[in-house]
């Protein structure tokens, strides 16, 4: 553990290399980073814990520390602590060691960036602060793996000859004080050890006051500030006691310790590139650009992977079909569930793995700070913090790796705000529905460059619709105040290519092992739901009237017609198999299932095709082009700019009801359909990651409350439109 910065998660990697595991802490939305040391004789497990300045437990990730320090909430209190020291900034970095020494856990002192501080000019004698603090103490640079095989031996010696810190002096009104506590949690009902009735004595907003039954805690706020008057009278401020105190302590030690004062020329190369980074005009517009690299990185660098990967799994279900072609049902459930699953799992991994590229680059060179920094005030009125930014403008390209981004956002609040905005972002996956869309109905009326407009303009109706929603929840709903958003600004320096590998690594290990089963199992569920039941008398049925169509348009005979059908490369064969399928489909269960909530949608002006399409895409979205293909009889290869495609659904009108014979996709529809896939939450992946990185509560309402929206701002733009259309026409 250590405070942020000190370059702690470095030397994780170095101790753990690619044997880390991640998973949530026990009741928070943070999430733990497990790893498997391996050390003389044996192994050892490692938790890096969130960076933490002081012990004062104001944020879900401070209180993981006290949780972890003291074997609660499901944790195994440790067996040693491995506390990580910037070098260059010793005295503020030592006070957290000061405060972990309460805790008599064996202890090991680590000051990283050596280097940086023997460039500053400070001359820190080792050997002193081993005298002083009782506790080994060593030196790294974790960006070039110095140090790093004497720390394993140390942490090996250490785990076998334990060693604890010192403890500072208290002053007898500070023991005297906490005694009390002591001894009033027990008149309370709760058994505290002495550094919990420190933490109670001086953390004023503590945690731990969650361990005492509700009708105690009055009683214990009364026993608090008898102890507080103890320290009062003793000499000290009970808000500022506890901080004096160490420092006080620290300052002692560190002038016998450490020599030399920092250089002041060390710090002007920072401070002239952060002139240029963190000005509001040049520092924006260069902001702006690096996030465009990013979104564009994501959004096209992919592309020809992505791409790569849709045509190897096209191969390998063309491989594997005829090997199954004597068992249909098995055969379909393979190629389209199970082969068709995988890839779309595994389609997205290179959007993930670009992304947390440009992460791992951004937080290495310690620019991510000065990009939280600018971008705080543009979205701080609505709850959110800079931090949330970068989160937001990758889900441009895909929320899955949006979602999973915003678990680095330390506040709690934000994090959880950031991850439930993410999925409106108009994301890669609703661009083909867009362009179906546009292509058929907007650009042929209104030309290309309204058409680009309403593209361009599509990008942002999730944007539009969220930040407002945010906003009315934080002020309205959650009574959330506006909290001041302080950070540090670390120091520039060269990524270390073994944390990009590691993050690029964690990033695509973690969304296939988390999200990747789910999806599969949603891939299998929507195959199953289009495929059965399958009747024989369905393709009976569809062939007898194909054949019946064809012979009475064109005078062919019913022989020759056979002969034409046995051939399976001809037209006839194709457009007749096409036929067949779309009439399992309409007949299967999932057909069946659209046809019957039709009239849920119809105020939205959607016909029973449109409803299968937007219920078959809810795994994802981009199922729509497929399954419109196989709804209207040209099969499921077609995409968003086949043309057969568009003039089925321009030559489509109702067959029943009031609008008999009316086209179904009017402008009112078009423009309806395209909002509802913009606000939807259309993609069973991202609900996944949702429920991981929070919980299925969580996910449940990002995914019910955005279809809802969806629905509500569907049928408003259709009424509104065919409303506006009506008065408009002579």
């Amino acid at each position: 553990m250590g405070n942020p910065n000190t370059g702690k998660s470095t030397i994780f990697n170095h101790l753990t290399g690619i044997r880390q595991r991640v998973a949530n802490y026990p009741g928070i939305t943070t999430e733990a980073k497990h790893g498997t040391m391996s050390l003389p004789g044996g192994s050892a497990e490692l938790l890096d814990l969130p960076g933490a300045y002081s012990l004062t437990a104001s944020s879900p990730d401070e209180r993981v520390v006290i949780d972890v320090l003291l074997g609660h909430e499901g944790f195994v209190r440790p067996d040693l602590l491995v506390c990580i020291l910037d070098a260059s900034n010793l005295q503020r970095n030592l006070f957290l060691a000061s405060q972990l020494a309460e805790f008599e856990i064996p202890m090991i002192l680590v000051l990283n960036h050596w280097d940086v501080a023997k460039k500053q000019g400070l001359r820190i004698s080792r050997e002193k602060l081993e005298e002083h603090l009782g506790v080994p103490v060593l030196a790294t640079v974790g960006a070039k793996g110095e140090g790093i095989a004497e720390l394993r031996a140390a942490i090996a010696e250490t785990l076998e000859s334990p060693r604890k810190m010192t403890r500072i002096s208290w002053r007898d009104g500070v023991n005297e004080a906490a005694a009390a506590v002591v001894s009033g949690g027990s008149e309370c009902g709760v058994e505290l050890t002495r550094p919990e009735a420190m933490r109670l004595l001086f953390d004023f907003n503590s945690a731990l006051k969650e361990r005492f039954p509700a009708e105690r805690r009055k009683e214990l706020e009364a026993i608090l500030d008898r102890a507080r008057e103890t320290v009062h009278a003793a000499g000290l401020n009970p808000a500022a006691a506890e901080a004096v105190l160490h420092y006080g302590h620290l300052e002692r030690i560190l002038e016998e310790s450490v020599e030399g004062e920092v250089s002041v020329a060390a710090g002007q190369a920072s401070e002239s590139i952060d002139r240029l980074l963190l000005h509001r005009v040049w520092g924006s517009l260069i902001f702006l650009g690096i996030m465009w690299l990013v979104f564009q990185s994501v959004y096209a660098w992919a592309g020809p992977l992505m791409d790569g990967i849709d045509s190897l799994t096209g191969i390998v279900q063309d491989a594997v079909s005829p090997l199954l072609s004597g068992l249909p049902i098995f055969q379909s459930l393979v190629v389209d569930g199970i082969i068709a699953g995988v890839g779309g799992v595994v389609i997205f991994v290179p959007q993930i793995v670009i992304l947390f590229l440009f992460i791992a680059l951004l937080e290495g060179s310690g620019y991510m700070a000065r990009a939280a920094f600018l971008m705080d005030k543009m979205f701080g009125w609505c709850g959110l913090n800079g931090k949330s930014f970068v989160p937001l403008l990758s889900s441009y390209a895909c929320a899955i790796p949006g979602v999973m981004a915003a678990r680095s956002l330390e506040d709690g609040k934000a994090r959880i705000t950031t991850i439930m905005l993410a999925p409106f972002m108009s994301c890669s996956a609703r661009l083909p529905v867009y362009l179906l869309m546009i292509g058929a109905f907007i650009e042929p009326q209104y030309g290309a460059f309204v058409a680009g407009g309403v593209l361009f303009a599509m990008h942002f109706v999730g944007l539009a619709v969220s930040v407002p929603i945010a906003w009315f929840v934080n002020r309205v709903v959650t009574r959330t105040p506006s909290l001041p958003f302080i950070l540090e600004m670390p120091r520039y320096q060269v990524p270390v290519l073994r944390n990009l590998l590691l993050k690029m690594w964690e990033g695509g290990r973690e969304f296939i092992v988390r999200a990747g089963t789910i999806i599969l199992a949603f891939s299998v569920i929507i195959w199953a739901l289009l495929y059965f039941p399958r009747s024989a008398s369905v393709e009976q049925a569809a062939t007898e009237t194909f054949m019946q169509e064809v012979i009475a348009a064109g005078g062919i005979a019913e022989q020759e017609l056979a002969t034409r059908l046995a051939d399976e490369e001809s037209e006839l064969a194709t457009e007749l198999r096409n036929r067949v399928e779309g009439a399992y489909v309409e007949q299967s269960y999932l057909g069946r299932f659209g046809k019957a909530v039709q009239p849920v949608f119809d105020p939205a002006g959607f016909d029973w095709k449109v409803t299968v399409g937007v219920i078959s895409s809810f795994p994802a979205r981009e199922v729509i082009i497929a399954t419109l293909g196989i709804t209207y009889k040209l099969g499921g290869d077609v995409d968003e700019e086949s043309d057969s495609l568009r003039d089925r659904m321009k030559a489509e009108t109702w067959t029943s009801g009031a609008r008999a014979g009316q086209p179904v996709f009017t402008i009112p529809v078009v423009v309806a359909i395209m909002v509802f896939f913009a606000l939807c939450s259309q993609c069973g992946a991202t609900v996944a990651v949702i429920a991981r990185q929070l919980n299925w509560g969580w996910a449940i309402l990002s995914f019910g409350g955005m279809t809802l929206l969806a629905w509500v701002a569907a049928v408003v733009v259709y009424q509104l439109g065919t409303f506006l259309s009506s008065i408009s026409s002579p």
